[in-house]
């Protein structure tokens, strides 16, 4: 390959690229509100010559050059999440703003850039005819994943058929190539109890007291140490070998944790005993945790087993439909996943990247210091499609995309020009280095 020759067709396309992220910057697209966000991607990849562009019936937007059986495919998701307090934006979330150096906008890192660059690396390719025989090119525009992470590949693999030889994530990366991200769950605990009147509280069973008994056990697993004299061992033990096959993967990822994040209640009134609590964990997980070991470990809880039968501990669902109206009910688990350092596809894209840019991560003028003083390869901190392609269907996944994960969910978001140029030239450059 002549990367040099990537590099500059790359760099003649900075003025598009940023032009049609500040398009998509411009459209609301929050998650089940994708629809217009969809309609302008469908109008850059026919404008650039893709072969083939489909909406499925989810409302995913899959577009396609090359030909042959094998597919190595690109995702982006490209709802987003809302802008929270609009008091503390500088500028319109959605007009958005761009100087010389950045692009600012809901979405600009989280992560309208990554389906940018993801169409215009495929427009690399086949103008420069950087498509290996035998292969064709996937650009997935999907949707729901702030909501759901995972759902739209699900849909696409299992009800579509498409099964990728591997997936490139442009999820942001800070100018890394990240390997793997811990998982995450929506558990809920119910607590029954009974109502009396307020005022002689004895006659009843108060589920609030009987909930915070569990939530101090709760606290102690997110806390506590992995001492043989602790009594509720800390979720840090599955960083150690003794307790966790998968240790070592562990220690890459970062040791899970759980956190109440929503409380509820049922009460005859606010003179009465409550009958029924309830609360919501997140519940991230590392290498070595499943859905069934998480539930477990609440229901053996001191407190959870105290309380018997009263208490109910289950994973959540969603069925939210997406802008077309489509239903696709799914458990709450996210999967774990990490694809090792010396895999193929970890091998072939951290060779594009040196080959084009060298073997430290780049970035713009504001940003190349303090991303240059973490390593290359490393992890995701927040939970990405990931979950379901490789978590869920072992489909390989490593991830390389334009933007900063600090942007995400953040006011005043904003991603940086260099970083699409840099990964639509590692886009195009990833499928001969490897296939070679």
């Amino acid at each position: 390959m002549d990367y040099n020759k990537i590099k500059e067709t790359a760099e003649s396309y900075r003025a598009d690229m940023s032009a049609f992220l500040r398009d998509l910057i411009a459209i609301p697209g929050e998650s089940a509100q994708e629809e217009g966000v969809i309609k302008r991607i469908v109008e850059e990849m026919e404008k650039v010559g893709f072969d083939e562009v489909v909406v499925d019936p989810q409302g995913n937007v899959l577009g396609y050059v090359g030909e042959g059986d094998k597919i190595i495919a690109y995702d982006a998701h490209i709802d987003t999440v809302g802008i929270g307090e609009i008091a503390n934006w500088e500028f319109d979330p959605y007009e958005g703003y761009e100087t010389d150096e950045e692009i600012g906008g809901r979405g600009a890192s989280d992560q309208l850039g990554g389906i940018v660059s993801g169409v215009y690396g495929a427009k690399i390719m086949k103008d420069l005819d950087l498509i290996p025989e035998g292969y064709k090119i996937l650009v997935a525009g999907t949707v729901q994943e702030e909501d759901c992470d995972g759902l739209c590949w699900q849909y696409i693999i299992r009800e579509g058929g498409i099964r990728p030889e591997f997936v490139v994530s442009t999820e942001p990366t800070d100018g890394g190539i990240y390997r793997g991200q811990r998982g995450r769950m929506e558990i809920r605990v119910d607590v029954r109890g009974v109502s009396c009147h307020g005022s002689a509280p004895e006659r009843g069973d108060n589920a609030i007291f009987k909930m915070a008994d569990i939530l101090q056990d709760i606290r102690a697993l997110n806390e506590n140490d992995a001492e043989d004299s602790t009594e509720i061992k800390g979720l840090v033990k599955m960083l150690d070998e003794k307790y966790n096959p998968e240790w070592e993967e562990a220690n890459f990822l970062g040791r899970g944790t759980v956190t109440a994040s929503e409380i509820f209640f049922s009460s005859p009134s606010r003179c009465a005993v409550a009958d029924g609590c309830s609360v919501s964990l997140d519940r991230r997980m590392t290498a070595g945790e499943t859905w069934e070991s998480c539930l477990e470990e609440i229901r053996q809880l001191p407190n959870v087993q105290k309380y018997g039968a009263d208490v109910t501990v289950s994973m959540y669902d969603y069925d939210k439909p997406s802008y077309t109206g489509l239903v696709y009910p799914i458990e709450s688990y996210f999967p774990t996943w990490v694809i090792p350092m010396d895999h193929p596809v970890t091998v072939a894209l951290g060779e594009a990247h040196k080959n084009l840019y060298g073997d430290k991560r780049v970035g713009s003028a504001s940003t190349v210091e303090e991303r240059q003083a973490r390593p290359l390869t490393d992890k995701w901190t927040f939970s990405t499609n990931g979950v379901s392609i490789m978590g869920r269907n072992g489909i390989p996944v490593i991830g390389f995309g334009p933007g900063a994960e600090a942007q995400a969910h953040a006011p005043n978001e904003k991603t940086w020009k260099d970083d699409l140029v840099v990964n639509a030239a590692v886009y195009a450059a990833l499928p001969k280095s490897y296939v070679k």
